[in-house]
């Protein structure tokens, strides 16, 4: 997307509606024009996606933008890996402890706590069908979800978990995000995530079996 003259030109002082921007630490600034970009895109889609609306959104200049990102892809890029890792840091998927009931035992107050950032990468996910060079990037960043789940699937179940089972547990788990996102009630993604813990015992049973056979 090309910026207009109006993006590109730094304010002072004031946004355009004549609100006083927010000041924001400079040590906290990249963290928190990332946070931005995620609730632009979250709410108004990534074609929205500019230079002033993250500024106003953080409430800084539009050229604190071009000083931490340089170009709008760098922008994206930066924004998704910090939405994946954020995700990945508060749903619990990989707790490292290896007991089937922490497995995700914080994925709906995930959703609940910051919806913007599950819808963001949603909104990247269905752009890349538009444009197929956001792929390789959801790709490589999709595989740090893939890996920390085969990583505690590993741990839980004694006989290992194939990539098709991996696969088979995130799409559940991604599925029960999306339907929370749209949807609301966090209670039916705890109640689902209860049962999927269920069949994970079931396969850790069926494992210990076959040892003790």
């Amino acid at each position: 997307m090309t910026e207009s003259a109006d993006d590109t030109t730094e304010g002072k002082g004031a946004g355009r509606r004549g609100r006083p921007r927010k000041r924001v630490h400079y040590g906290a600034g990249r963290e928190a024009l990332l946070s931005a970009a995620v609730r632009v895109v979250a709410r108004a889609g990534l074609r929205k996606l500019t230079y002033r609306a993250v500024a106003e959104e953080a409430g800084v200049t539009h050229g604190l933008v071009v000083h931490h990102f340089g170009s709008r892809d760098a922008l994206i890029e930066e924004a998704l890996t910090h939405a994946v890792r954020t995700s990945l840091s508060t749903s619990a998927v990989e707790p490292g402890t290896g007991k089937v009931a922490d497995f995700s035992a914080g994925l709906s107050e995930m959703v609940t706590a910051d919806p913007d950032i599950q819808a963001f990468q949603y909104e990247l996910m269905l752009e890349s069908r538009r444009r197929p060079e956001l792929l390789p990037q959801l790709r490589a960043l999709y595989d740090e979800y893939f890996d920390a789940t085969q990583r505690e699937l590993t741990r839980m179940l004694p006989g290992g978990a194939s990539p098709a089972l991996m696969r088979l547990v995130f799409a559940a788990l991604d599925g029960l995000v999306l339907h929370q996102l749209v949807l609301g009630e966090p209670q039916v993604t705890d109640a689902a995530l209860e049962e999927l813990r269920s069949l994970l015992r079931l396969l850790d049973a069926d494992g210990d079996a076959e040892r003790d056979g």
